[in-house]
């Protein structure tokens, strides 16, 4: 008899605690958390936000040189950073490829460490250079070392875009771009769709004349 009301009395006590664990559970899920009993581990939070950076590396950039921006990759998009370039004093259409060379190299290095752990990278390949326009191109002419029509879509459009929203463009914001060879120039523009998606295809263009 005593065993019978024992064991009557260990499940009454039970039921409770079984109560109480249900409805945790009820009230877990209605705010969208599965109930678990097994750990979970996500590891550490990240340390920066994609495509996002703090302060430059090295503060009084702007006393290292002329504070520009340049066009990196970040996940499939185009982002502008702060660089700095040095551009020794001359004559304006000097002056010009100056800049031009200045950014080109900025885009041809390797990003910082920061810009690399925010997820940027450049598909600028090293030793790309810049010159002026031959005898027959429009004034704001820039020559690159590697043919426009042989860089990939990303590549060039770094380069267009960078070079748009700096000196080396022309007043509308266009760029005029050549190859060592001596095929006609071209006239790139820098857009939004470009900017979003630089590897869909190149930036459009149309053929630059007259001097």
């Amino acid at each position: 008899m005593n065993g019978r009301h024992g064991r009557h009395g260990r499940r009454r006590a039970a039921l409770p605690a079984l109560v109480g664990v249900a409805a945790l559970g009820a009230l877990l899920s209605g705010c969208g958390i599965r109930a678990t009993e097994v750990p979970t581990d996500y590891g550490p939070a990240p340390s920066r936000v994609r495509c996002s950076l703090g302060e430059p590396e090295g503060a009084g950039q702007g006393e290292r040189g002329l504070p520009v921006q340049v066009f990196l990759l970040c996940g499939s998009s185009l982002v502008a950073v702060d660089r700095a370039v040095r551009v020794a004093d001359g004559a304006t259409d000097a002056r010009r490829v100056l800049v031009a060379q200045g950014l080109m190299d900025e885009l041809t290095r390797e990003p910082t460490t920061s810009e690399r752990e925010a997820g940027y990278t450049t598909r600028v390949r090293p030793g790309t250079t810049v010159t002026g326009p031959r005898a027959g191109d429009p004034e704001d002419t820039l020559r690159l070392s590697t043919p426009p029509v042989e860089l990939s879509a990303t590549a060039l459009a770094q380069i267009v875009c960078t070079f748009s929203d700096s000196a080396a463009a022309e007043g509308d914001g266009s760029v005029i771009l050549g190859g060592p060879d001596d095929a006609t120039p071209r006239r790139y523009r820098c857009t939004d769709d470009v900017r979003a998606r630089p590897a869909a295809g190149k930036p459009p263009s149309t053929e630059a004349t007259g001097s």
